[in-house]
């Protein structure tokens, strides 16, 4: 969809354009004067869950993972809220903003006003601003053969959301995984020396992934069995609640993944759309699995097994 919109550098541009879209990174970067890397990125989203304070908690978790994706810090971020006035009390309103703060709060970001709209849907997040080492972030087109694959968060969200849409049933650890910061995996990767990384979001493990190793140049081997899930996602995707975005993950990476070790249940999870997942990380760190590596370029970008 943003094919051809990348335009010749601004004239009088304050800084040099760094990672754009041309890599599918998961936030702007730009080098200042002075040395120093600005990060900007926003994400925005429909409900998850029913209640609005933890919507609120997972929408700007999940906005900020952009920048911790990076290997950055956020500074400073704006809410984006569409509501139905006329529909939805304001009262919701509020406590999915509070959520927001209180995430936002957590990561040590200002909070600082922002946007709203009147909409027949209400959607919510946040526009974020960080900073960073320019030669220390974290990008898709870093990964060298040899380097395992780390994964700091399970698989499952997905799968568990859209039954908790159908049924109304909660799942704490679910709610636990979308609100929990990427801050300290990040923090642990730059030690760690990694310099190439993505978050696991909409296009799910092996979408993500697969951006990843074509902007690379390199394959990458998935071990299937050493994937972590949250529990009752196999159960959920038993009784059939996948998401269209999930099916269509899968049938755009088919072309590029080489499935025929694996059944069509777990290609469904490893293409399962993620709410503010977690880091993946070529390279290791404490307490991830490892699920992986790159290899060499290859006949197919991913083989699972």
């Amino acid at each position: 969809m943003v094919a051809g919109l990348a335009g010749s550098p601004p004239e009088h541009a304050e800084g040099e354009l760094i990672v754009g879209i041309d890599g599918g990174d998961d936030a702007a970067v730009v080098r200042l004067p002075d040395g120093t890397a600005t990060v900007a990125t926003t994400d925005f989203f429909t409900p998850v869950v029913d209640d609005p304070y933890d919507w609120g908690r997972i929408a700007a978790a999940n906005a900020l993972s952009d920048v911790y994706a990076m290997g950055a810090r956020p500074i400073v971020a704006v809410n984006l809220l569409c509501w139905p006035r006329d529909v939805l009390p304001l009262e919701l309103a509020r406590e999915t903003l509070r959520g927001g703060m209180d995430v936002a709060s957590a990561a040590g970001a200002h909070l600082a006003g922002g946007h709203t709209v009147d909409d027949p849907e209400p959607k919510y997040g946040l526009a974020v601003t960080g900073t960073g080492d320019p030669d220390r972030l974290l990008r898709n087109d870093s990964g060298r053969p040899g380097v395992p694959l780390s994964l700091t968060k399970p698989l499952g969200i997905g799968v568990l959301n859209t039954r908790h849409k159908f049924t109304g049933e909660v799942f704490p650890p679910a709610i636990d995984a979308m609100t929990t910061l990427n801050a300290d995996a990040a923090e642990v990767a730059l030690a760690a020396g990694i310099r190439c990384g993505t978050d696991i979001t909409g296009f799910g493990l092996l979408g993500h992934l697969l951006k990843l190793v074509r902007t690379s140049g390199v394959s990458a081997i998935v071990d299937s069995g050493a994937v972590p899930y949250l529990d009752g996602a196999r159960d959920a995707l038993r009784d059939g609640y996948v998401s269209g975005g999930t099916k269509r993950n899968l049938d755009w990476v088919r072309p590029d993944v080489d499935l025929s070790h694996v059944d069509d249940t777990e290609a469904l999870l490893l293409a399962d759309a993620q709410t503010s997942g977690g880091l993946l990380l070529a390279g290791e760190i404490p307490g991830a699995p490892v699920i992986g590596e790159l290899v060499p370029r290859g006949q197919h970008a991913i083989a699972c097994r």
